[in-house]
């Protein structure tokens, strides 16, 4: 009897062997499968945003270019032209948007937003306008820094701001004179 129980333990033992052998296998299959799929995934994921960034900026891209083209056109540089016809041969000259920190009574930080155009009689004038843009642009950042927002309530608060403007632009860029400050924006935070 010995030898038949010797016999039956081999073959157990081979058969433990052969389960574990199949069992590694299939876990294995299983744990390639998985990360193939998650290397796909993330390759075609990657792919879809960085190749659809691409279409998204070589679109928006394209349409400044002709913008530029068509606007370079009209105007005497290559760039947006700032400057547009008006009614009776006035020209305004549009101004880059001015944001400034405020005063306020109460110390909390406040903000002012700015578009201004200028108007001018004639376009001559308003292209000697665009070398005195930094200097245009830095008045009145202080001029702004100095503001709060009583000076600002109502239309007279308005008015008067206006004309400061008004003054303050004249003196930068004479001898040319605008004739009107028009604020096509005005948003206090």
């Amino acid at each position: 009897m010995a030898k038949s129980e010797a016999a039956p333990e081999p073959a157990e033992g081979e058969e433990g062997e052969e389960g574990a052998k199949k069992k590694l296998p299939m876990m294995m299959i299983i744990i390639a499968a998985v990360v193939a799929v998650v290397l796909i995934g993330g390759g075609v994921t990657a792919f879809l945003v960085l190749s659809g960034g691409n279409k998204a900026e070589a679109s928006k891209s394209e349409k400044p270019k002709k913008e530029a083209k068509k606007e370079g056109e009209k105007g005497k540089d290559k760039g947006p032209n700032p400057i547009t016809q008006g009614p009776d041969g006035v020209a305004y000259y549009a101004l880059p948007d001015l944001v400034s920190n405020i005063q306020s009574a109460d110390g909390r930080p406040q903000l002012l937003k700015l578009k201004i155009a200028l108007e001018f009689p004639d376009e001559n004038a308003a292209e000697d306008v665009t070398p005195a843009i930094p200097r245009l642009v830095d008045m009145l950042q202080g001029f702004m820094r100095e503001l709060r927002p009583e000076d600002m309530a109502g239309s007279q608060g308005e008015f008067e701001i206006r004309m400061e403007i008004l003054r303050r632009v004249n003196l930068v860029i004479a001898p040319t004179q605008a004739k009107a400050v028009l604020i096509e924006e005005m948003l206090i935070t």
